[in-house]
C-alpha cells in the first residue's frame, strides 16, 4: 500500500516542498517552490556577514505546503504519513527556551569570525591552518578540524564576544532544519550528521555524541547542544499550532531527515562505498562514499558523518557553484534572457523559469567551442573552502581579448565550475582509502542542461549519469529517511535500486587537450593572485 509524505528541501535562497508517493518507487506527485532572502555584508552591518530570517523560512514552508495540496487535491492532509527535511548545513541558529531565535540565523556562508578563528585555533605553530596540538586533538576525537572561518563554532564565539546580552538568552544551538523541526514539533533535537557538522561530535566507536574535551578546548557550553537523533528516526509530531499554520494534520510524524551533504547523494542513488556524486546548486561539491574516516586537512576535505550510520561521505565543497550561473543571468545576460522568456509559453513557477533559463544558457554556450576561446573564469564569488581555504578569494575572468564576447564569458563560467570540480575530484583521488566511481552521478540544478553535463564529462574525462529530476534529489533523499523510519525499506543503501540513471554522457577525446591546457592555467590563477586577493579583500 502506498504511503504519502511531504519533504522540504531547504536551500540557501529558497525552499522546495514535494509531496511524494512511496510504493515500488518514489514518485513526486507535486511540488512548490518559494524564495527567501540571503542578507550579506552591508545588509547585516558586518563585513563577511551572511544572515537569513527564520520567519521567512517558516513562511515559505507554510505557503508551499498548502500549495502542494492544492496541486494534488486527491491527497488529503490526513493521508500524510510523515514529513522530513533536506537542508543547507553549518548554519548557526540560536534559540531561547521557547524555540524563538535570539538573533537572525547565520548562514554557512558567513565569514565574519576571522578573529575568533585566529584566537581559537589558527595561532602558534600551524599545520593546515590549525595550531598543531589542537589539530591533533581534533583529529583524535572528531576526525575533522574546525579550521574554516565559516565553521559554526567561530560564529558561535563571535556572538559570545560581540553580542553578550543576546548570547545570555541562548538555550540551544540548532541548525537550519533543526529550527524548523523545533517550530513544527516543539522538540529541540539535532540529527547526527548536523551534530558532526558542528565539529563538536565525538566519532570514536563507543563514544559517539557531543565531545566535552573539544567543547572545553574551544569554549562551547555543552548545555547549548541539543539531543542527537538519527536521520531516519521519528523525532516528534506536528503541534496543533504548527498544523494550522502549515495546513497539516496535528500529530503528523516528523522525521529527522538530513543535511544536503548527507541526503543529496542518497537521492541521486549514491549509497554504496565507492559511489561518487557531484552536486551543483547554489553551492557545490564532490562527494564519495567511504567506509572509514579520511582527512585531508591541507585541502579542507574530510569524510563526514552522513545519513547512513554505516558509511561516511568524503566531501569537498565549492562555496558558489550554480550561484555563479545566477550571477551570469543577473549581470551578463538579463536582457537577453528576459527577451527569451517572453517568447516562451511557460508557467510562472520558479522551476519552469529555471528550466527555461537553462534552455537559453545551453543554446548560448553550445555556440562556443570547448575552452571558450581561451577565456577562463574562477568560481570563487564568496571566497573558497576546498581544496584551499581563503575567504579573500574572488571570481575573475582571465585572458579576455578584443574579440571576446558575452557568449564566451557565459561558457567560461560553466567551464570554471567544472574545472573546480575536477580539482576537488583529483584531490580526493590521491587518497588510497578513496575509490572514485566511473560513472559519476551529477545532480542539482546544474545537471538540468545537457550541454553542461557534456562539458563536465569532457573536463573530467569520465562518464556522467543524471537521474530524473536532478534538481529534486534532496527531497527524494528526505523521503528515503521516512521510508526507512516507517520500515518500508530496510536501510538507505536499498535506495540505490530505486533510482536508476535517466541519461549518460561519455567524454570526448577531441576536447581533452584544450581542457587540460585551460585546467592547468585555472589552478595557477589562485597561486598567482593569492596576494592580490588579500590586498583587495583582506
Amino acid at each position: 500500500m502506498a504511503k504519502y509524505v511531504i519533504t522540504y528541501d531547504i536551500g540557501t535562497t529558497g525552499i522546495k516542498t514535494c509531496l511524494i508517493e512511496i510504493d515500488k518507487e518514489m514518485k513526486i506527485l507535486g511540488s512548490s517552490s518559494l524564495g527567501y532572502g540571503l542578507y550579506v555584508d552591508d545588509e547585516v552591518g558586518v563585513k563577511g556577514g551572511a544572515e537569513q530570517n527564520a520567519d521567512e523560512w517558516w513562511n515559505a514552508m507554510c505557503v508551499t505546503t498548502k500549495t502542494v495540496f492544492e496541486k494534488v487535491p486527491y491527497i488529503k492532509k490526513e493521508q500524510i504519513d510523515g514529513i522530513s527535511f533536506c537542508s543547507q548545513m553549518q548554519g548557526l541558529v540560536l534559540v531561547d527556551k521557547e524555540g524563538n531565535c535570539v538573533r537572525n540565523p547565520m548562514s554557512y556562508m558567513d565569514q565574519r569570525a576571522r578573529e575568533e578563528l585566529k584566537n581559537g585555533i589558527a595561532h602558534g605553530f600551524k599545520i593546515a591552518g590549525a595550531e598543531v596540538t589542537k589539530l591533533l586533538k581534533y583529529l583524535r576525537y572528531t576526525g575533522a578540524v574546525s579550521s574554516s572561518v565559516k565553521d559554526p563554532i567561530w560564529k558561535y564565539k563571535w556572538v559570545e564576544a560581540h553580542e553578550s546580552e543576546i548570547f545570555n538568552k541562548v538555550y540551544k544551538w540548532l541548525d537550519v532544519k533543526e529550527y524548523l523541526i523545533c517550530r513544527a514539533s516543539g522538540e529541540f533535537v539535532m540529527t547526527r550528521d548536523s551534530a558532526f557538522a558542528t565539529l563538536l561530535y565525538d566519532t570514536r566507536k563507543g563514544h559517539e555524541g557531543w565531545c566535552k574535551p573539544i567543547c572545553d578546548m574551544v569554549g562551547v557550553d555543552i548545555k547549548h547542544l541539543p539531543e542527537i537523533k538519527e536521520c531516519t528516526e521519528k523525532v516528534g509530531e506536528v503541534t496543533e499550532k504548527a498544523a494550522v499554520e502549515l495546513g497539516l494534520a496535528p500529530g503528523t510524524a516528523v522525521f529527522g531527515g538530513g543535511g544536503d551533504a548527507s541526503l543529496i547523494g542518497v537521492g541521486a542513488g549514491c549509497t554504496e562505498v565507492g559511489d561518487t556524486h557531484i552536486y551543483s546548486g547554489t553551492s557545490g561539491w564532490v562527494g564519495t562514499i567511504v567506509d572509514r574516516q579520511v582527512v585531508d586537512a591541507g585541502a579542507m576535505m574530510a569524510a563526514i558523518v552522513g545519513a547512513d550510520p554505516k558509511t561516511y561521505n568524503y566531501f569537498g565543497e565549492l562555496e558558489t557553484s550554480n550561484k555563479c550561473v545566477e550571477w551570469v543571468k543577473d549581470h551578463l545576460a538579463l536582457d537577453d534572457i528576459g527577451v527569451y522568456l517572453q517568447d516562451k509559453n511557460i508557467s510562472d513557477s520558479v522551476e519552469a523559469l529555471n528550466i527555461n533559463l537553462y534552455d537559453y544558457m545551453e543554446e548560448v554556450i553550445d555556440q562556443i567551442p570547448a575552452g571558450s576561446n581561451g577565456t577562463i573564469f574562477t568560481p570563487w564569488l564568496h571566497g573558497n573552502r576546498c581544496p584551499f581555504e581563503d575567504p579573500n578569494a574572488a571570481g575573475m575572468f582571465f585572458n579576455i581579448k578584443i574579440e571576446t564576447g558575452k557568449t564566451e564569458l557565459i561558457r567560461a563560467v560553466v567551464e570554471g565550475i567544472c574545472f573546480h570540480m575536477r580539482w576537488m575530484l583529483e584531490r580526493q583521488d590521491i587518497k588510497k582509502e578513496v575509490s572514485i566511481s566511473n560513472p559519476i552521478r551529477f545532480c542539482g540544478g546544474g545537471a538540468l542542461g545537457a550541454v553542461t553535463c557534456q562539458i563536465l564529462s569532457d573536463i573530467l574525462q569520465r562518464d556522467i549519469e543524471v537521474v530524473d529530476s536532478p534538481q529534486n534529489v534532496g527531497a527524494v533523499g528526505a523521503a528515503a529517511c521516512i521510508a526507512v523510519g516507517l520500515g518500508l525499506i530496510p536501510d538507505l543503501q536499498h535506495v540505490k535500486t530505486l533510482i536508476p540513471a535517466k541519461y549518460t554522457y561519455h567524454p570526448s577525446k577531441e576536447t581533452k587537450a584544450v581542457y587540460d591546457r585551460n585546467y592547468k592555467v585555472f589552478k595557477n590563477l589562485y597561486k598567482s593572485n593569492k596576494e592580490n586577493f588579500a590586498i583587495l579583500n583582506g
